[in-house]
């Protein structure tokens, strides 16, 4: 819901915490870097600046946004994954990205799983999509250890992203009556204290 607070989740090996400030170094060197090619960029800081910033006015505008990767010993930012949306999304997007060095690790399928389920369970969606680009074949991976598929007649911001969809899980109906147990199988994410950010 649109200015909620902003969530903290737990991973087995990650904590997805709300951006702070103090994040946007690590994350301009990232956008000023090639490895950024498949978002637009590279970018300048102004650029990286505003969209570091939109990132974070998500939450206040729709209810979600993006949440920085902490590793839960040292408190690393090791990357950032969000639901993206407005007038440059067609659809509400699950995105995530690694900084250097932190690829090949399990790290974005398990944040990614963690924000998916948190918004499916949470916001009530039925469905997100994730914008990748054709040559992105380590996001591309990714998407498909979600369980998401290429769905070729979604609409998308450029022309040449390939775009993966991820479903809900079907409620199931609970068996024998109220108290009986059925129902949707609930995540193994955990949901800590919200930020008291305003």
């Amino acid at each position: 819901m649109p200015g909620s607070a902003i969530p903290t989740l737990t991973t087995p090996r990650l904590i997805l915490r709300p951006p702070v400030a103090a994040d946007f170094p690590a994350y301009a060197r990232l956008m000023a870097s090639p490895r950024a090619a498949g978002m637009g960029g590279p970018f300048g800081p102004r650029a990286a600046w505003g969209m570091f910033c939109h990132d974070v006015a998500q939450w206040a505008l729709f209810g979600h946004g993006s949440l920085m990767l902490a590793l839960p010993g040292s408190g690393e930012c090791v990357g950032q994954v969000g639901i993206n949306h407005g007038p440059l999304f067609p659809e509400k997007e699950l995105g995530w990205l690694l900084y250097e060095g932190q690829e090949g690790r399990g790290y974005a399928t398990e944040a990614a799983r963690a924000m998916r389920d948190w918004a499916f369970g949470t916001l009530g969606l039925a469905t997100l999509v994730s914008y990748v680009g054709p040559g992105n074949r380590r996001s591309a991976a990714v998407a498909e250890r979600l369980g998401a598929v290429l769905d070729p007649l979604a609409r998308r911001p450029d022309v040449g992203d390939l775009v993966y969809r991820h479903s809900a899980a079907p409620r199931m109906p609970a068996r024998g009556g109220p108290g009986r147990g059925g129902g949707a199988q609930r995540s193994s994410n955990q949901l800590t204290s919200p930020s008291s950010r305003s």
